[in-house]
């Protein structure tokens, strides 16, 4: 790559992702370089997902459990493949929004993986960035 960074970061988690959008603020010309997908690991496949899943379980116990309190909810079933369509649409969406507020602060995204080349690059898909 032919573009000279101020800085260069290792990973879009939520650490990665919100110095990238702090150091743009900042007047930096920033490079942000993500492995897989924005948002990390919490993101995609740990907090989020699992947050979006324990409501979907808890909703399904409180409807199996209403009738304590005089609700009279019967036949109450759990469709896994629709609570799995919104859990991967949450994500989606948080996804994009980052992307969103990433490319309005102008900065770049790289997807590779990148390791660290010289005092002043970073190696991404065997392309120097510094």
């Amino acid at each position: 790559m032919d573009k000279h960074y101020k800085l260069v970061i290792l990973g879009a988690g939520p650490g990665g992702y919100v110095a990238a959008i702090r150091a743009a603020q900042l007047g930096f010309s920033v490079c942000l370089v993500e492995a897989d997908q924005l948002g990390g690991v919490c993101l995609n496949w740990g907090c989020i997902p699992t947050k979006t899943l324990l409501r979907t379980a808890h909703l399904f116990r409180a409807f199996n459990n209403a009738g304590s309190l005089g609700i009279n909810a019967e036949n109450i079933r759990l469709d896994f493949g629709r609570a799995q369509q919104r859990k991967t649409a949450v994500v989606t969406q948080l996804r994009k929004g980052i992307e969103s507020i990433l490319k309005k602060r102008g900065v770049d995204i790289v997807i590779g993986r990148g390791r660290l080349g010289s005092e002043r690059s970073v190696l991404v898909n065997d392309q120097t960035i510094g």
